[in-house]
């Protein structure tokens, strides 16, 4: 009996020691977890205060730094490869449907590519109009600003100079960069692919020769005489490749380059080019070849715009792959250029705002930093929603000059489907929409847009062939074939 009451009291008095020692750990964890807490919101409060400050510094110019493209780092993703696998089956059952095709209704393998030698003819003109190109960017508006440099802290009248020099380098912008191209296209009847190749390049040429004058005049007329540092011609020559509107003096760098890589995104951009075009020529043109010549009626065009959806969306998911994932990025492997971010998440935008931001940075930023910032900078930080509009309505102008020029007719679908409803989705859809459902209604609405430009496109470009005009009068270039025929 008292073996068991001796045990009694030595477990009632551990029980107690072990409560007392639970109640001072627990005291301790709640004290611990209480600073902890208050120092995680203090420096989730100095950090907000020190991204201020950063954002408030960095608005001022765009910060490159070392980032792979966001499917380089999804393609580490086991089950993100799968999906790129599908796409790549689905080539394969293209190319085994027309092999079988051939076989079956030829007795032999017959690649029908008449179409793609066609669409990328007369590449000799091409080329030696980009060469003009290039050179006349490379070495006019480089030696203009080394003039203006050598010449403005000692001129007497700085600003008749700047304004002479200026006016004698839009001259010539206007008549190498913006008249040669245009001639070249319509002189010489390029196709369509070649076409877009010309324009293209006459685009990029401006943006890139505008942003280089535009970062080193406002430093070159702020600075002293003795201050005065011209940028280097090397600096200027690798801005005219880099895959980047925005001009530095330097860029951050890779420390070697991966010819695998080079090799792997040239092959990918030379599949996306077939891939395209068997998308086209199996799906698209059997359908849109002899439209022109049927009776038109809203069921027609309503099936016709449905069809095109498919197709149209392969196209839209194939130029984005091919160009702003694999061209963009094997030449900035090749030049090694560490900042990769050409797009975002694009495809997980809930709001056309977004959309619109993410789709192509590398353009978006030209727009923000060159026209929007500079637009409201002018107007005092006034009239955001007036500036928006106007930057919508240039980069919408400017798709459309690409088209037109490029297929030789005017039908601005692009324009409508980017001025009028790109405009008020952008209004509507704002980020402020997080639910996934959103995100499904900006896919439908791509997804119809795609048909619209693919079927009406289609319908205009075979009604200028079976349908050519008799009388060349304003109004009947500038009014679609496709309507006039059928009036």
């Amino acid at each position: 009996m008292e073996k068991q009451g001796v045990k009694a009291e030595l477990v009632e008095e551990m029980s107690c020691h072990l409560k007392d020692l639970l109640d001072k750990a627990v005291a301790e964890t709640m004290h611990s977890y209480k600073r902890k807490i208050a120092s995680a919101l203090s420096s989730k409060k100095d950090h907000v205060n020190n991204k201020r400050h950063q954002g408030s510094i960095s608005e001022k110019q765009k910060v490159f730094m070392h980032r792979a493209s966001l499917l380089d780092d999804l393609m580490e993703v086991e089950h993100f490869r799968t999906i790129y696998h599908m796409f790549v089956a689905v080539l394969c059952v293209f190319v085994i449907n027309t092999t079988a095709v051939d076989i079956i209704d030829q007795g032999r393998l017959f690649l029908d590519l008449d179409l793609l030698f066609y669409t990328f003819g007369q590449l000799s003109t091409v080329v030696w109009t980009w060469l003009c190109l290039f050179m006349y960017t490379l070495l006019v508006p480089y030696r203009a600003l080394h003039v203006l440099g050598s010449l403005y802290p000692e001129s007497s009248h700085p600003l008749l100079l700047s304004a002479f020099i200026g006016g004698l380098l839009l001259v010539c912008q206007i008549f190498v960069l913006g008249v040669l191209p245009i001639y070249v296209v319509t002189q010489y009847k390029l196709p369509p692919a070649s076409s877009f190749i010309v324009i293209l390049e006459q685009v990029r040429f401006l943006m890139k020769s505008y942003s280089f004058l535009r970062e080193c005049v406002p430093l070159l007329l702020r600075k002293e005489k003795k201050d005065i540092q011209l940028p280097k011609f090397s600096s200027y020559l690798y801005f005219l490749f880099c895959p980047t509107l925005i001009y530095r003096e330097s860029y951050p760098r890779t420390t070697y380059i991966r010819w695998n890589f080079v090799a792997k995104n040239f092959a990918q951009f030379l599949g996306c080019l077939f891939f395209g075009y068997y998308v086209l020529f199996t799906l698209c043109i059997p359908v849109f070849t002899n439209m022109s010549k049927q009776p038109f009626s809203n069921k027609t065009l309503v099936l016709s715009i449905f069809h095109a959806t498919l197709p149209g969306t392969f196209v839209l998911l194939l130029s984005f792959f091919a160009f702003l994932h694999c061209w963009l990025n094997a030449f900035a492997e090749m030049l090694r250029f560490a900042d990769r971010m050409f797009y975002e998440d694009w495809w997980n935008s809930t709001s056309f705002s977004n959309y619109y931001r993410t789709w192509n940075v590398v353009v978006h930023d030209w727009l923000y930093y060159y026209v929007y910032r500079d637009l409201l900078s002018l107007c005092n930080q006034r009239y955001r929603a007036g500036i928006m509009l106007t930057v919508f309505l240039l980069s919408a102008s400017v798709h459309e000059y690409v088209f037109t020029l490029s297929l030789r007719y005017f039908y601005p679908v692009l324009f409508c489907l980017f001025a009028i409803f790109g405009v008020l989705f952008n209004f509507m859809m704002n980020d402020k929409r997080k639910s996934p459902v959103w995100n499904v209604m900006v896919w439908t609405f791509l997804f119809i847009g795609q048909g619209i430009q693919l079927c009406l496109y289609s319908q205009e470009w075979y009604a200028q062939i079976h349908c050519p005009l008799t009388e060349k009068t304003f109004w009947g270039l500038v009014t679609p074939r496709s309507w006039s025929c059928r009036l």
